[in-house]
């Protein structure tokens, strides 16, 4: 009886003991990667942070919200990837991703990588949406799982050709990188040079490795342009911009989006003046939807926006929010979500067409003064 009472208390004993040593079960946590694809080494690697930056931020702060998505606590991973703005590289890097088992991408910057990278996405059936890159192809193929948060290089491409008629002089010479991004942006910047009643008096290309253009534009100044129009990036753009001054080309000097940085206007150096321009896919940085975006960027990173960080914040958060409405986070069953998303974002209204472009796409033209890059419209 005695062995029988004593066995009986301990039993009770370790019963209330154990008991009380379990802590109340915590929600399930999964673990959800997301990709990012951009050029982190390079002559434009600060543009590939810039955007890489983006993304992170939009993740850090859906993440201390405390999302769930079906029942379990999501914690976010942010895996990113150096393309290099190389295509094969980006294809590698791509595929690298899918293999990761990541549930979404934003990316890539460039045009030129993000064409090719999309196949593979698409043929994975992963979402991916682009922060910058503008080539109309990107979202013309047909893909489902396709999309991007910034205008394209047709709506870019018409503002620049007509701005530049209508504002600085009628006869244009165009020069492009030979990228998909610079080449289709000087296609359409042709179309609209023409249709508002401009002349193309030479239409150049170099490469975006180049370092010098004084055989380029020694043609150039034969034509006696009153506006020389580059598409490619800042990184060749300041530079030409420089020997162009050199030469004695007094023509006004416009750029695209890949252009419209705090670097060019470093690397154009003592070339910058009045008669430099500039065009961006979207809203200048000061009035953007989302007032506090800046700041809030500058806080978690300690440097300034240079172009696409908002956008890349936005192309997340389109992730995000497809997750949310669809309650998972298979990139299957949040892919119709994504389809009709629709909220404010750092840049704007996030909306795609039935192409997966955004649909409130803008595009603002901006002037050299005082030291920085001013919008005009």
């Amino acid at each position: 009886m005695t062995n029988k009472k004593t066995l009986a208390c301990l039993a009770l004993t370790l019963g209330v003991s154990l008991t009380a040593g379990v802590a109340p079960v915590a929600a399930q946590e999964l673990v959800v990667k997301i990709g990012h694809v951009g050029p982190l080494t390079g002559n434009i690697a600060h543009l590939g942070k810039d955007n890489e930056n983006g993304v992170r931020l939009a993740l850090e702060e859906y993440q201390a919200k405390g999302l769930s998505i079906g029942g379990k606590k999501i914690k976010f991973e942010l895996v990113a990837e150096d393309d290099q703005a190389d295509p094969k590289t980006g294809n590698i890097v791509a595929q690298r991703l899918v293999d990761a088992g990541v549930k979404g991408v934003v990316g890539h910057l460039n045009s030129g990588t993000s064409i090719p990278a999309s196949r593979i996405y698409d043929d994975a059936g992963i979402p991916m949406v682009s922060p910058s890159s503008t080539n109309p192809k990107l979202t013309q193929q047909g893909f489902a799982y396709v999309f991007r948060t910034m205008t394209n290089d047709i709506q870019q491409g018409a503002v620049l050709g007509k701005y530049a008629v209508g504002r600085l002089g009628k006869k244009v010479s165009i020069i492009d990188d030979r990228t998909a991004y610079g080449q289709g942006l000087a296609d359409e910047v042709e179309k609209g040079v023409k249709a508002a009643g401009g002349t193309v008096s030479a239409r150049e290309f170099t490469t975006n490795q180049s370092t010098d253009f004084m055989a380029i534009l020694t043609k150039v100044k034969t034509q006696n342009p009153d506006v020389v129009i580059y598409t490619g990036m800042d990184a060749q753009g300041g530079p030409m911009l420089k020997q162009m001054r050199a030469l004695g080309i007094g023509a006004k000097f416009m750029t695209g989006d890949g252009g419209c940085t705090l670097d060019f206007i470093k690397l154009a150096g003592d070339a910058m003046s009045d008669k430099a321009y500039c065009s961006q896919a979207g809203l200048p940085l000061d009035q953007l939807a989302d007032k506090t975006f800046r700041d809030r960027y500058k806080k978690r990173f300690g440097i300034e926006v240079q172009v696409y960080a908002p956008y890349a914040y936005d192309a997340a958060s389109a992730l995000i929010e497809a997750m949310k409405a669809a309650n998972s986070v298979e990139p299957a069953k949040y892919l119709p979500a994504l389809k009709k998303v629709a909220f404010k974002g750092a840049g704007g209204d996030v909306a795609f067409d039935d192409k997966g472009d955004v649909k409130a796409g803008a595009v603002t033209v901006y002037q050299f003064k005082a030291g920085q890059w001013e919008s005009l419209k």
